[in-house]
């Protein structure tokens, strides 16, 4: 680990950033020397532009990708090089907010059949029946599922913010059915890392995703581009679509700001089909002649 590295991760740790933004970090700065085969003290704001306009020209990537990389160079530069950044010379890209892909709950019950494995299966069932992000769902213990209260806690979610959640009764039982199958009692985490579940370290959210994967493929979801955060956004949708309103799904979900909810106003049904289209109020010439005729 080079000297430089180490200060990165001693200045991103002491600001409690959480692991996942870390390694974000970490890959990111490694990813822009590399690629001009330099050591980032070496490099300066002209080496940015370049390598901000090959992320979008070579890589293809979007607009909120590169905002990461660039978020990744500015703490170099501002926390660990003690350097200027200028918002001038390195502006960041316009983000890009695209409507998230959700699925019917008849197609949400055809992938959660169409497991692989029984431990994918309650790995999907817990992804929809909570909410929760995949990071989320890959670290919960034991301790966290209250049977009592039917409540399942999050604890350090995204920001560091912990939340409950329910515990659907349908989740509970497939947990203890998952349970009562596992050779070995595990003693923290309720889903263990490695094939026979006796590791002392949570399963990867890899597994998670290959879980997603899979399941599409066999339940000829594959054209719908699944992944684990999916399952949140259905979770979402589904609970407006029942009647929920926006403050709770905020909480469940554990967003910051109630705007970051609301998207999901765009994707309910029963929302869309409230309002209907001003067309539907006009009185076009013609109209009743083209009823008849067909």
């Amino acid at each position: 680990m080079t000297r430089l590295r180490q200060i990165m991760l001693e200045e991103l740790r002491r600001r409690n950033y959480a692991t996942t933004t870390i390694e974000s970090y970490i890959h990111g700065v490694e990813h822009f020397s590399q690629y001009f085969h330099r050591p980032p003290d070496q490099l300066g704001p002209e080496h940015i532009r370049q390598y901000q306009a090959m992320l979008f020209t070579e890589l293809k990537f979007s607009p909120n990708t590169v905002i990461v990389r660039l978020a990744a160079l500015r703490f170099l530069y501002v926390h660990v090089l003690k350097r200027n950044w200028s918002i001038a010379e390195t502006p960041y890209p316009k983000k890009v907010l695209h409507l998230p892909q959700v699925l019917s709950q008849d197609e949400v019950a055809r992938l959660i059949d169409a497991a692989e494995f029984p431990f994918h299966r309650i790995l999907l069932m817990t992804l929809y029946a909570t909410g929760a992000r995949r990071a989320e769902v890959a670290h919960l213990k034991i301790s966290d599922i209250d049977s009592r209260r039917m409540v399942i806690h999050i604890r350090g979610g995204k920001g560091r913010k912990d939340r409950d959640v329910m515990l659907s009764p349908k989740l509970l039982d497939a947990l203890r059915v998952y349970w009562l199958g596992l050779k070995r009692k595990p003693t923290d985490w309720l889903f263990p890392g490695n094939r026979w579940r006796t590791a002392s370290h949570p399963v990867s959210t890899k597994v998670l995703w290959n879980a997603c994967q899979r399941a599409a493929e066999r339940a000829g979801l594959e054209h719908k581009r699944i992944h684990p955060h999916t399952l949140r956004h259905c979770f979402a949708t589904h609970l407006l679509e029942a009647g929920a309103d926006l403050r709770t799904i905020q909480m469940l979900l554990g967003h910051r700001d109630l705007e970051e909810t609301t998207i999901y106003l765009h994707l309910s049904r029963r929302h869309l089909s409230a309002t209907g289209s001003p067309l539907d109020t006009l009185t076009i010439r013609g109209e009743e002649e083209q009823t008849q005729n067909a």
